[in-house]
């Protein structure tokens, strides 16, 4: 479909595009208010600065796409292929993503507040700064994602995997990781005050200059990791596996 078409189809009142061919379409700047594009082959589209609130993306094709910057809240994109696509600063709270494809993908200063990303595929995404506060991020996959930065605080985590993920620097108070895997994961000056990480496996991750202070750590694998400045209460350091001889303390920064 053309994109004048497809305009004043819209201008018009027509709201249903579902399976409409917009592949490469210039769509910046533009405005759809709760329109339905399920389906959609948006390929390579251009919908930078967008206005899309409400509007429906379900299993639309928006590989490559350029949706940096635009509106989506309270948007669906249920499994939605997002592969390698541009959401740079976009605007998506309380949107729901759930299982959509996203690896690859620009989501640097995202707001994904309260969004629901439950069992979405962000390997490898670009997440830096994110806010995820309060998301639903249940069985989705973060390796080797870069989430520098971001706000998990509130996030629903379990069952998320992180193995190999850059959350330096991250805002992770108060989030439960109880028993999730952590290993090598580059948790350096992250701030987990109040954390669940009970029996979790954080064996060989950076926790440099962390602040881990009211954190759960009973049965927690700290071996091998590097606590080098990290800072929390001394009493959390007896329950975990890492700490179950004094040689530890003499041997690792802890204040």
């Amino acid at each position: 479909m053309k994109v004048s078409h497809l305009l004043r189809s819209y201008e018009a009142g027509t709201t249903h595009f579902s399976g409409v061919d917009l592949q490469g379409a210039n769509l910046q700047h533009a405005t759809f208010i709760a329109v339905d594009f399920t389906d959609a082959n948006l390929i390579g589209a251009d919908l930078g600065r967008a206005f899309l609130t409400k509007t429906v993306f379900n299993g639309a094709r928006l590989n490559w796409a350029d949706l940096s910057y635009a509106k989506l809240s309270d948007s669906q994109l249920v499994k939605a292929d997002l592969t390698k696509a541009s959401l740079k600063g976009v605007f998506a709270v309380k949107a729901t993503l759930a299982r959509a494809r996203l690896s690859g993908a620009d989501l640097e200063g995202a707001n994904l507040r309260g969004a629901d990303l439950e069992g979405a595929n962000l390997r490898g995404a670009d997440l830096k700064g994110a806010n995820l506060r309060g998301a639903n991020l249940k069985g989705a996959d973060f390796r080797w994602a870069n989430l520098s930065g971001a706000r998990l605080s509130g996030a629903v985590l379990n069952e998320a995997r992180f193995a190999g993920a850059k959350l330096c620097g991250a805002y992770l108070n108060g989030v439960n990781w109880e028993g999730v895997e952590l290993s090598g994961v580059d948790l350096s000056a992250a701030k987990l005050s109040g954390a669940n990480l009970n029996g979790a496996d954080l064996s060989a991750a950076n926790l440099s200059d962390a602040i881990l202070q009211g954190v759960k750590l009973l049965g927690a694998n700290l071996h091998g990791a590097n606590l080098t400045g990290t800072r929390f209460d001394r009493s959390d350091l007896w329950p975990a596996t890492a700490f179950e001889s004094q040689e530890f303390l003499h041997t690792s920064r802890v204040r």
